[in-house]
């Protein structure tokens, strides 16, 4: 009976081992071909700060945190009461100064009138004067009311350029009110979601006061952190694939934006202890824009995965990284 019974501990330690063998073996890693190379990170995107032009009150903010937004989109409103009565004021001045410009005009046309008038009188005195008709104080006299004339078409004329100056300058000051009312308009420079809302209705802002902040989604990438003899080898383009943890069956299509010319220590959010130990170049790995696009709504920052990047054109991709995201994301079931 004792026998049995070791024959049968012996068995279920032996099948024990043999499952624990094949799950651990499931459990490796692959051993990546040379001439590509892995590296830890999480998806990023680049944060846009909508602030305030000019010190103001909000009116309204449109949007709430995690709304996607377009390029040009209304975000936000700044109270512009104040600015619409100084534009109100400033084409005001313009009217003045246009006027003020029509009658320096009219006043030009009638001193240009005198001076014809006295340069006719001049030239028949001198006519007469040379005869010895009339006196040389008369001849005087018209010469001093032509030179007079003269000079006043001069006046008259420094007026009007000065009274259009005018009209220049109150056109510029109410350029400007427009420029500020429209600036107190706050649209998205990107395509982006809604970070966070830094500010609320009703409260006043200093000039560069922030309002909101976005993900540009435009501008999807992942970090890693590679050793110099494989950054060495990366060219910018080079292609790349992005697994996410959440989803480690599939490989999303990726190009090398940029290579760091100097190293550092890596990040704490690394997950590899190892590699936080020494120092590395950090590399960006670019999700191209039409995959962006077509799945723009599900795109979320924090998601932690990896990046392969391949260091020679002439190694073939592993299958596993040849496998890409569906079209439609709900597919793809969430690693426990």
């Amino acid at each position: 009976m004792k026998t049995i019974q070791r024959l049968l501990v012996l068995s279920l330690v032996a099948a024990a081992a043999y499952f624990g063998w094949q799950w651990w073996l499931s459990q490796q890693t692959e051993p990546l071909p040379d001439g590509i190379v892995f590296g830890n990170g999480r998806v990023e995107a680049v944060q846009v700060d909508i602030a305030t032009k000019y010190a103001g009150r909000i009116k309204e903010i449109l949007v709430s945190e995690g709304d996607l937004v377009e390029q040009g989109q209304v975000l936000a409103k700044m109270d512009t009461d104040e600015l619409e009565a100084s534009l109100a004021q400033a084409q005001a001045r313009i009217a003045e100064a246009e006027e003020s410009v029509h009658q320096s005009e009219a006043l030009l046309v009638e001193r240009e009138s005198e001076f014809q008038l006295a340069s006719q009188q001049f030239d028949r005195a001198t006519q007469l004067y040379e005869k010895k008709v009339t006196t040389r104080d008369e001849y005087d006299q018209q010469k001093s009311r032509r030179d007079v004339a003269k000079a006043a078409i001069e006046a008259a004329r420094a007026t009007v350029n000065t009274m259009r100056r005018s009209v220049d300058a109150a056109k510029a000051g109410t350029k400007q009110i427009e420029v500020q009312i429209a600036d107190a308009v706050l649209t998205s420079p990107v395509q982006g979601r809604v970070l966070y809302q830094l500010a609320e209705n009703g409260e006043v802002l200093s000039g560069g006061g922030k309002v909101l902040t976005l993900l540009d989604l435009s501008d999807i990438y992942m970090e890693i952190f590679l050793p110099s003899r494989d950054v060495a080898r990366i060219a910018i383009g080079a292609e790349a694939r992005i697994v996410l943890d959440v989803a480690p069956g599939y490989a999303g299509a990726a190009k090398v934006s940029f290579v760091s010319p100097e190293a550092q220590f890596t990040p704490k959010q690394v997950e590899t202890a190892d590699e936080r130990d020494k120092l590395m170049f950090r590399v960006k790995v670019q999700v191209p824009a039409e995959a962006v696009r077509k799945h723009i709504d599900k795109i979320k920052t924090g998601i932690r995965g990896g990046a392969y990047v391949r260091l020679d054109d002439s190694v073939s991709w592993p299958a596993k990284l040849e496998r890409r995201f569906p079209d439609d994301l709900s597919e793809i079931h969430a690693k426990e």
